[in-house]
């Protein structure tokens, strides 16, 4: 029989995070839309890939990573999960990490450019960001995008 989570004193809060249009990602829309860019949000490129939004007419897929969720070298989890669930969570930031990787991988099997950007990345500079993903359609690079 499969584990079960077990609610915690923290349940509530992260059972209501938001996967899709959050503010890093809508910061991030915001600056592209503003400087000319157009794009799709939330296409299915295949089953298995589902950018946050795709720029069509360059062929750049794009995903706006949480620090947290994605497990961020610089911002995210550093000490091991505790409790009763750290088991599941331990499991769970590993999935993530290899459905990004096949997300990669099947996007640019498909011809697409993929862009990952860091939460972290756009708060600190979104126009930066911006100017990063614009560039991605020629640059053809497939790494998380961060301010230099």
């Amino acid at each position: 029989m499969a584990e079960r989570w077990v609610p915690t004193a923290s349940s509530p809060s992260l059972s209501g995070r938001k996967s899709q249009n959050t503010a890093p990602e809508l910061a991030l829309r915001r600056e592209l839309h503003a400087r000319g860019i157009r794009f799709r949000l939330h296409r299915k490129l295949a089953p298995t890939c589902t950018p946050d939004f795709v720029l069509p007419r360059r062929r750049v897929a794009v995903w706006v990573d949480g620090c947290y969720w994605h497990s961020c070298p610089e911002h995210g989890r550093s000490k091991p999960f505790t409790g009763p669930n750290a088991e599941m969570w331990r499991a769970k930031m590993e999935r993530t990490r290899e459905r990004d990787s096949r997300a990669v991988e099947t996007a640019q099997a498909l011809g697409w450019t993929a862009v990952r950007v860091w939460e972290h990345a756009i708060r600190e500079d979104v126009a930066h960001a911006a100017s990063l993903v614009m560039a991605a359609g020629t640059a053809k690079a497939a790494e998380h995008v961060a301010p230099e």
